[in-house]
Formats: structure tokens, sequence, C-alpha cells
């Protein structure tokens, strides 16, 4: 039995298999609607949530299956003291897969442990969120045809932003891979991820605080948000949440082949008119989050892929 819960749980080789197996689930979705027949989803969720818990419900949907879940902590026995060892040994009762999302870094590992079904981490505080981490991958793969060879711009909330950590130390492991990191000091890259990631494997990156300066070298635009739920005084959200705006105007300085992401929801850190450039890929995004989401279930769960290649093709 496995375990998603931190990005590097997978090799590079899973990453790939996964990457080419939600691709095949996008050509044909249809091939795919009963391969889970009689299997149920648990979405365990004490965080709120839009796109990752639907796009785990749609991915378990979409394969024939069932979803069980609780719609916020309030309701769940959580509100009683109950602790996260005893829900998953309960939940596990239920359903053959967990994804699970909570505001304590390190809670879905803890889950892990008592589990006696696979547990798929889908956010822990502003730790990890691997599924996301696979969708950008996945986003990634399609806009450039490649995962190396790539100038990758991280701008934002790069301190809180658990999306952010994930795909450093992902893409930290492909070749050729150089980080623009940019954001306001108070929100900058955690020293854990320049010196036991970037440093530890002498990845090229920079740090800066203009988006403008670096918007020509760019491959990969990664927009994020800054996290109200992540701080505690709101005199300091306020002061930095509007840190960097992504326009119209500056999007003029970007390569032509650039692809704009980010893991939503945002705020205002996109104007809406960037929506209509063909380089702004984040609804993309979404979609990409439902086939890799299929694609992650069906291989922790062991299903047969109905497209799967021949051997000897």
């Amino acid at each position: 039995m496995r375990h998603l819960i931190d990005p590097l749980d997978l090799t590079q080789q899973e990453i790939t298999q996964l990457l080419d197996l939600a691709d095949r689930i996008c050509a044909d979705p249809a091939a795919y609607q009963e391969v889970a027949n009689h299997k149920k989803l648990a979405t365990l969720f004490y965080e709120p949530s839009t796109r990752t818990r639907l796009s785990f419900e749609a991915a378990m949907l979409n394969l024939g299956g069932h979803v069980l879940g609780f719609p916020s902590e309030n309701v769940s026995s959580a509100s009683k003291g109950e602790s996260v060892a005893d829900t998953i040994r309960v939940v596990s009762c239920y359903a053959d897969i967990v994804a699970m999302r909570h505001p304590k870094e390190g809670a879905p590992l803890r889950a892990s442990r008592y589990s006696r079904i696979p547990v798929i981490n889908a956010g822990d505080g502003g730790h990890q969120h691997p599924t996301q981490t696979l969708t950008d991958l996945m986003t990634i793969r399609r806009r450039k045809g490649r995962l190396d060879d790539l100038t990758i711009g991280l701008c934002g909330d790069l301190k809180f932003g658990r999306t952010v950590h994930s795909l450093i130390k992902t893409m930290a492991r492909c070749q050729n891979i150089r980080f623009v990191l940019i954001s306001p000091e108070e929100l900058r890259v955690p020293d854990y991820i320049i010196n036991d990631v970037l440093e530890a494997n002498g990845i090229e990156y920079k740090e800066t605080r203009s988006l403008e300066e670096v918007m020509p070298e760019l491959d990969i635009l990664y927009m994020t948000r800054v996290q109200k739920e992540r701080f505690f005084n709101e005199e300091d959200y306020i002061r930095l949440k509007n840190s960097y705006v992504l326009t119209k105007e500056k999007m003029e300085l970007a390569k032509p082949d650039m692809a704009v992401l980010h893991p939503l929801p945002r705020v205002n850190e996109i104007a809406l008119d960037v929506d209509n450039d063909p380089r702004a890929a984040y609804f993309e995004q979404v979609q990409n989050g439902v086939y890799i989401r299929m694609a992650l279930i069906m291989t922790l769960l062991g299903l047969a892929d109905p497209k799967a290649p021949k051997e000897g093709n």
C-alpha cells in the first residue's frame, strides 16, 4: 500500500508514468468511466477548499466511484476532540482511499501511519500540496513539451505557499532548471528550501523584488496569492496583499510562449484582462487537476488502465 504525502514520495519515473496516464485519460475520458466501480473516496477536508475538493470528487466520480465526506470540520467529530489517528482508523472502515486537507503541517503523514487505506495529502498547512504539484507538472509539460531546461519564476507569497514549496522540491530533480524567486522580504521562500533543496542540489536561483525586471527571462510564471489565513496580524496582510499584480502591460514584457500558472483562488494578483491572453494557463490547470487526480487514484488503488500501451509498442 502506498500513500502520497510529499511530492518526493514519487520517483521521477513514477511521475512520468502518472503524467502519461493523465494524458491518456485526457485524450479519452469515456474509456475510464467505470474503472473504479464500487470504490469509495473519503474527502477529509479540515480547511476550506473549492478546487481541490471538487477536483478529487470529480476525479472519483469520473472513474465510476463514489465519494464520502463532511461539509466542514465543524460537523465532524474533530469538533468533539477526536484525533487524526482515530478519525483515519474509523474512515478506513468506510472507504478505499482518502484525500485529506488539514491546517496542521504533518497531519496527513500522521494519518498515514494509522491508516489501512491509501492517504493522499491534499494540503497540510504551509507545508506540502503534492497533487497540486502534479497538476502543475502536467500543465507545464503540456504547454512546453518538457520538464527540463526551464526558467521558472515564482511570484508572491513564497513563505507560506505550500504549492510553491512542493513545486520547487519536485522540479529541482529535473535537468537544467533555474528558479527566479519574486517576493517582498517578509514573504521570501523559507531558508530550508534555499539551503536543503536549492543550494544542496546546486540549483541555480536568484531572489528579486521586481517582477517587471525578470519577466523577459521566464518560461513559466507561477503567480500566488498572499494568503490571509496564514497571517496572525491583519495589518501585515493588508500591507502585503497587493505586492504583485500581473497586468496586460506587464505581459508585454514576457516571451510569446511563456505560460502563466496559478494554483487559485486568485484575489487580485492577476488582472482579469490577462485571462484572455493565450499564455494564461491557470484554468487549463484546473482541468488538468481532474485528470492527474484520476491517474493518481487509479495508481494508488492498483486499477487497470484500459488504454495502457501494449508491450512492444
